[in-house]
């Protein structure tokens, strides 16, 4: 049994495990839980502790905090209200947000906050599902009085001071101006945030209890939502965030009384699920079947298409391009993939081992989850060691050059 046509060579996976082992073994990653399926053959591995002074060994059951690798299975809940027609791609936003109506925009996007133009549209479903609405996380603007402003006001959800309630937190973001025109430009985080509070008032629920009506439970994410319970929070690590200078192991949060201890007033699409593995897997597998679980359908293979190909135009792409390539010091590698769908990357050119058209995203506390449809493969890699230092990027770049090997047919 070399190899098999649907999964992966033995001596390919033995390779993928030193490689894991190798990192864990460097003492920067105290421990990580990894799962590569391809077909029918699903492959974890479990390496290392949960804590970094040793404590109990990660297990397959081990949740982590999924930071900005939320997106992908957060924006399933608008996917759901495209294919029922409550939301239209190209609805103005306004009649559920308000606080986004008759926006105003910055002459300049370092400009000072006052100094400002009409918006020429709307702001529309689109935008916010492309992330070009006219706001977000911008390298490009650090220092800028409006990151100053979205930083200050807790409108990043993975901020210092932990966000509003969503009303609260649409107010404060509806005094700010845009920093582009709607559909202009794509800037980071932000319109998924903005997302979450959408569904919930197009539904009339809280947005983790569509979610978990419509996309958790059907899947059988029976682990995945916005906190751990008391009688989970054991399968919880701590969240480690290294001095960029020493390597030394600061805690950025803890699990009993941390932050994800409790509901928080927040349901952050853009950054707040904790997962497992074997979560994220039945996820993914549910996009690369083009919508089904089983014989179940979760979303349309239309919407699945939409969600999992560019949605940017050449001049969006070059900015964000520019943007990866150019801060390889703050993202450390990640983000070079070329195209952007709804609430992931998409590869529009072969930039590394991966194949074009793969799909998925990572997150800032040493998260990683892509679907590649060209090789019906699915990897997901969890760590509990934040992007503070290049470490985990590292790991992450060497579990994907790695697995990609592991194809063996």
């Amino acid at each position: 049994m070399g190899k098999s046509n649907s999964g992966f060579s033995e001596k390919g996976l033995r390779r993928l495990g030193d490689v894991l082992a190798r990192h864990v073994g460097s003492g920067k990653i105290p421990g990580l839980v990894a799962l590569v399926s391809r077909g029918g053959e699903t492959h974890v591995e479990a390496v290392g502790t949960m804590r970094h002074d040793g404590g109990a060994p990660m297990r397959r059951d081990t949740i982590f905090r999924m930071a900005s690798t939320s997106k992908p299975v957060a924006m399933a809940a608008a996917m759901v209200l495209l294919d029922e027609c409550r939301l239209r791609l190209d609805d103005p936003v306004q009649e559920w947000l308000p606080e986004l109506a008759d926006r105003q925009v910055l002459k300049r996007a370092d400009g000072p906050l006052d100094d400002t133009v009409p918006a020429q549209r709307p702001i529309t479903v689109r935008d916010l599902l492309t992330s070009t609405f006219g706001l977000g996380v911008d390298l490009t603007l650090m220092g800028s009085p409006i990151m100053d402003a979205i930083l200050e006001r807790g409108n990043y959800s993975q901020g210092a001071e932990p966000a509003p309630g969503p009303d609260e937190w649409m107010r404060r973001l509806g005094e700010l101006p845009l920093a582009y025109q709607p559909g202009e430009r794509w800037q980071y985080d932000i319109s998924h945030d903005v997302l979450g509070v959408l569904v919930a008032r197009v539904t009339g629920q809280p947005f983790e209890t569509f979610l978990r009506e419509r996309i958790l439970d059907p899947l059988g994410m029976k682990d995945t939502g916005f906190h751990v319970p008391a009688c989970m929070i054991d399968r919880l690590p701590p969240s480690y965030a290294p001095d960029p200078r020493t390597g030394e192991f600061i805690v950025w949060d803890e699990a009993a009384g941390g932050r994800y201890s409790q509901p928080p007033a927040f349901q952050s699409g853009g950054g707040g699920l904790v997962s497992t593995v074997d979560d994220y897997h039945a996820y993914f597998r549910m996009l690369l079947n083009g919508g089904m679980h089983g014989t179940e359908r979760i979303l349309s293979r239309p919407a699945v298409q939409l969600m999992t190909t560019n949605r940017l135009t050449p001049e969006q792409n070059a900015a964000r391009n520019a943007l990866a390539s150019n801060n390889i010091h703050v993202s450390f590698g990640q983000g070079q993939h070329g195209g952007w769908g709804f609430g992931m990357a998409v590869r529009t050119y072969r930039g590394d081992y991966a194949s074009i058209g793969q799909f998925g995203w990572d997150g800032g506390t040493g998260t990683t989850a892509y679907a590649d449809p060209d090789k019906q493969l699915t990897g997901i890699l969890l760590t509990q060691v934040g992007l503070s230092t290049p470490d985990p990027a590292r790991l992450i770049h060497d579990f994907w050059t790695t697995l990609y090997q592991a194809i063996d047919d």
